[in-house]
């Protein structure tokens, strides 16, 4: 069956209060950005806590649940038929074409639903569940009505129009992205960061992306690398503007002045100073990275500590309780894992200490970076004004 309307629910959004309308506004423009990628046209609208998207050409069914699983926000896709009130025997003869069309193999058992949103629909939720099972009954004899655990459960819902589906396709849940701000994502080529980013903006923040290249230490391959897995978050976050800072002579420098065993924790302190710069030029409000507790010495709680005091702004971290098959579940889940483990270094790995100080002291920390007095701050304006962008 080729269905002409979508209904789309959402959850999380209907505890808002007097200001639900600008996060409804918002899931509809991003169903609208996510539907304009595919062929055929939609017209989505809402009504009184409803989302419909309505297919107004031909297009691929698969392709709509696709898109419609990465906007945030959609807790279920439900492909409907939507008819006019054309009075209570109308209604029947529309169920009885429904399960006909729908339903090719009629041995099932089934219960029908009815939420009567127009109250002066002259018949009550309950006699239209009856009254419907039965004409479907007396219609399809192999059919049953199982009011506990029905194989297919009918929906009816009685507004303006009538609505009619049977099938309910789960969305990615959330909140609309841009409805809560916007984050700048440490963005490097492992798998931890973009299922960071995908998170996060599964909260409704808009993210922005920076990576820190070290050419010729890392190649144009692993800056490529990011720069598809900064695409592929966007199919959930939307556009993401990624900044790529040129970081290889600031780790130079770092590696030539500073204690070895350091050179973990200070080069990702001056990344988070440089991350917070730009995030602050283009409004953004908190950092984030893809950090997980102990999951290797950069990461304990003393390191965190030493490299979150190199920065005013919030750092938020969405996986720091996951381990890591918890993450690579996800990023396997969301798409990114197979580009993530292609074999092209981040400048982080390259510089790696042989014995990484794993409970750094930040005083301790404090003054080996005063050995970098002389021109780091020169540096760091200058990889900051030579940062090339990237929409993707």
């Amino acid at each position: 069956m080729q269905y002409k309307s979508f209904l789309i629910k959402y959850a999380e959004i209907g505890v808002k209060g007097k200001n639900r309308y600008l996060f409804e506004d918002a899931l509809v423009a991003q169903i609208r950005h996510s539907l304009k990628k595919i062929d055929g046209e939609f017209m989505v609208s809402k009504e009184s806590g409803r989302i419909y998207a309505s297919a107004e050409s031909e297009y691929d069914f698969d392709e709509v649940i696709t898109a419609l699983q990465c906007v945030f926000g959609i807790a279920a896709i439900c492909p409907m038929v939507q008819v006019e009130d054309n009075g209570y025997e109308d209604l029947k003869e529309q169920i009885l074409a429904y399960v006909d069309e729908v339903y090719e193999d009629k041995n099932f058992t089934f219960k029908v639903n009815t939420r009567r949103g127009n109250k002066r629909y002259p018949v009550n939720s309950e006699q239209i569940n009856r009254d419907l099972g039965e004409v479907i009954l007396r219609r399809f004899p192999e059919t049953k009505v199982d009011v506990h655990k029905p194989e297919v459960m009918l929906h009816v819902e009685v507004r303006t129009k009538i609505n009619i589906y049977s099938r309910i396709i789960p969305g990615p849940g959330g909140m609309p992205v841009g409805t809560n701000g916007k984050a700048m994502l440490l963005l490097s080529g492992g798998i931890d960061s973009p299922v960071a980013g995908y998170m996060i903006a599964k909260r409704g923040v808009k993210i922005d992306a920076v990576y820190f290249h070290a050419p010729p230490y890392t190649s144009d391959r692993a800056k490529q690398k990011v720069v598809d897995l900064a695409k592929l978050v966007s199919r959930y976050s939307g556009p993401v503007h990624l900044h790529i800072v040129n970081f290889t002579d600031i780790q130079l420098y770092i590696y030539d002045k500073c204690p070895h065993e350091e050179l973990t924790i200070i080069m990702r302190r001056y990344m988070m100073k440089i991350a917070e710069r730009l995030s602050q030029e283009c409004g953004a409000m908190a950092l984030i990275t893809g950090e997980s507790i102990g999951q290797v010495a950069s990461q304990t709680m003393q390191s965190l500590a030493a490299t979150d005091a190199a920065c005013t702004m919030p750092v938020f971290r969405p996986v720091i309780g996951f381990d890591k098959q918890e993450i690579v579940n996800l990023s396997e889940k969301i798409g990114t894992y197979e580009t993530s483990v292609l074999p092209f270094e981040d400048c982080c790995t390259i510089f790696v200490a042989k014995h990484p100080v794993t409970k750094p002291n930040i005083k301790m920390i404090e003054r080996s970076e005063e050995n970098l007095q002389e021109k780091i701050d020169e540096m760091m304006e200058t990889a900051i004004n030579t940062v090339e962008k990237i929409w993707c």
